[in-house]
C-alpha cells in the first residue's frame, strides 16, 4: 500500500476543493516555455478561490514549484494595502508577497571568455542545478540552485554532464571547488549595460533617503528626485533591524555570495548576519551596494516579492531591475572598460545614504 506523505495529501485537497482546477505544473511542461511563471519562494503558499486570504482555501504549491501566471487582482483589504497584487493563476489567486515572477528564456552560448576575465551572466530560467566534477566521483548535482535574476562570473566554457555547453563559475566564498552551469540557461551582461547613470552629476549633489516608516527609498539629484520606489528593510527585532543615521555607499559588488558558501566549506563573513532568506544560502545576490563595514547593503532580490513590509536581515531589499538602476547612479564609480577584469567596485567614499524613521 502506497503511504501518501502530509505534502501529497495538501494537494490532493486542493485538487479536490478545486475540481480538479489546477494543471500540471509548469515545471512539468516539456520545451520552450517563456510565458509568465511564478516560482514559490518560500516554504509554501496557499492559493484561495479569490484574491483575499478570507476566500476558500483550494490548493497549496511548495518551493520551488512552478505556476503559470494568468492575469492579475488587486485586493481591497487594509492589511495588504502595501502589496495589494495577486496573481491569477489556474484555480484561484496566489498573493504575490512569496513569490518570485520568472520566465524561461535559453541563450546561445559565447564563442570563449578570455583567459583571466570574468564575464557576469544573469539566470534566465526560473533555476538552474550547479555541478561539480571531480575525479573520485564523477558529475555531481549541486544545491542550492541558482535562481531567475541572480547574477555570477564565468570564467570559461566546459563541457558538461551533457556533452553540451557549459560555463565555469568562478564564487568567491568557494573558489577552491569550481563548478558549471549550462550556457544556455545564462545571458551574458555586456559592459553597455552596466554604464554609469548621471556620471556628470558631482558626488555631493546625489543622495539616497530611505524612510523605514513608509518602506520606501529616494534618489536624488541637487535635491530633486529622480527615483523613487518600494523596499523591504530588516525586520525591527534585535540584530535584524536595518541601522539608523547617515552613511556612504563603499563598495559596489555585482554579485554576492551571502550566507552559507554552497558546499558547507565555509561561511561568508560579516554578510552572514543579513542574509534575507528562509533558507539563509543566498548565491548571487545581484547589483549590491554595501554601506556599513558591517555588510549592510541595497541589493536586488529573488526570493520575495513583498515590498513595502520589513522582509530582511538588516539589508535593503529592492526589486532586482531597480537594484540595478542603483548600482549604475551610485558613487563610486565604475568604468565599463574593465566591466568583466574586476569583481569588485569602490576606492573611494561614495554617495551618502540617510536612514530614518
Amino acid at each position: 500500500m502506497t503511504k501518501l506523505s502530509r505534502r501529497d495529501l495538501l494537494k490532493l485537497g486542493g485538487l479536490t476543493l478545486g475540481s480538479l482546477a489546477f494543471s500540471p505544473l509548469a515545471s512539468r511542461v516539456a520545451g520552450f516555455d517563456d510565458s509568465t511563471l511564478l516560482r514559490v519562494a518560500t516554504e509554501s503558499v496557499p492559493v484561495y478561490r479569490e484574491p483575499s486570504d478570507e476566500s476558500q482555501l483550494v490548493g497549496t504549491w511548495f518551493r520551488d514549484e512552478l505556476v503559470h501566471v494568468y492575469g492579475e487582482a488587486k485586493s481591497t483589504d487594509e492589511k495588504l494595502k502595501y502589496n495589494p497584487v495577486w496573481y491569477r493563476v489556474w484555480g484561484g489567486y496566489v498573493h504575490r508577497g512569496r513569490v518570485q515572477l520568472v520566465k524561461n528564456l535559453r541563450n546561445k552560448p559565447l564563442d570563449s571568455i578570455p583567459d583571466g576575465t570574468y564575464q557576469m551572466m544573469e539566470v534566465t530560467v526560473p533555476m538552474t542545478n550547479p555541478w561539480r566534477n571531480s575525479r573520485a566521483f564523477g558529475w555531481e548535482k549541486m544545491n542550492p540552485p541558482m535562481y531567475y535574476g541572480s547574477v555570477h562570473w564565468a570564467v570559461a566554457l566546459a563541457s558538461g554532464p551533457d556533452g553540451g555547453v557549459w560555463y565555469k563559475i568562478f564564487d568567491e566564498l568557494d573558489s577552491n571547488v569550481p563548478y558549471y552551469v549550462p550556457a544556455a540557461h545564462l545571458r551574458p551582461i555586456h559592459a553597455e549595460d552596466l554604464s554609469p547613470l548621471s556620471p556628470d552629476v558631482p558626488k555631493e549633489q546625489k543622495r539616497v533617503d530611505v524612510n523605514l516608516s513608509t518602506q520606501s527609498l529616494i534618489a536624488y539629484e541637487y535635491e530633486k528626485p529622480v527615483f523613487q520606489t518600494k523596499i523591504s528593510s530588516g525586520i525591527p527585532v534585535k540584530d535584524f533591524a536595518s541601522p539608523v543615521g547617515e552613511f556612504y555607499i563603499q563598495e559596489k559588488v555585482p554579485a554576492k555570495h551571502m550566507g552559507y558558501s554552497y558546499f558547507g566549506l565555509g561561511q561568508g563573513g560579516a554578510v552572514n548576519l543579513f542574509a534575507d532568506a528562509d533558507n539563509y544560502v543566498l548565491p548571487g545576490v545581484p547589483w549590491t551596494c554595501f554601506f556599513t563595514p558591517a555588510g549592510h547593503a541595497f541589493h536586488g532580490t529573488y526570493w520575495h516579492e513583498n515590498f513595502g513590509a520589513p522582509m530582511s536581515h538588516g539589508c535593503i531589499n529592492m526589486r532586482t531591475p531597480e537594484a540595478k538602476w542603483l548600482f549604475r547612479w551610485a558613487r563610486p564609480p565604475h568604468t565599463v572598460e574593465n566591466i568583466n577584469s574586476k569583481v569588485y567596485f569602490g576606492g573611494e567614499r561614495g554617495t551618502r545614504v540617510t536612514i530614518h524613521y
